[in-house]
């Protein structure tokens, strides 16, 4: 459920390219610091991020999960490109 959140949450904002969802949270159940919420993975390519920083894009990001972060996230990796970057590689 969650994945599916975290992937309506951004097609809504930043209508994607690309974007994919790993979901590894099984591998990480019950660690140390972890209160329940899930490992995520995500690679996005949006020309929303044309001009920002990585700092920037992450922030994005972080702004569109809002709440998620705090409960159902634990750990949230990634990759934010834009078409360009991904076009060649980056």
């Amino acid at each position: 459920m969650t994945a599916t959140t975290i992937r309506q949450k951004l097609e809504e904002v930043l209508k994607p390219d690309l974007l994919e969802i790993i979901d590894h949270s099984a591998a990480h159940a019950g660690h140390a610091g972890n209160k329940g919420g899930g490992h995520f993975n995500i690679t996005i390519v949006s020309e929303q991020f044309e001009g920002k920083t990585l700092v920037q894009r992450h922030q994005l990001i972080y702004a569109i999960m809002g709440d998620m972060m705090k409960e159902e996230i634990h750990a949230l990796g990634i990759n934010a490109l834009t078409p360009t970057e991904n076009s060649k590689g980056n």
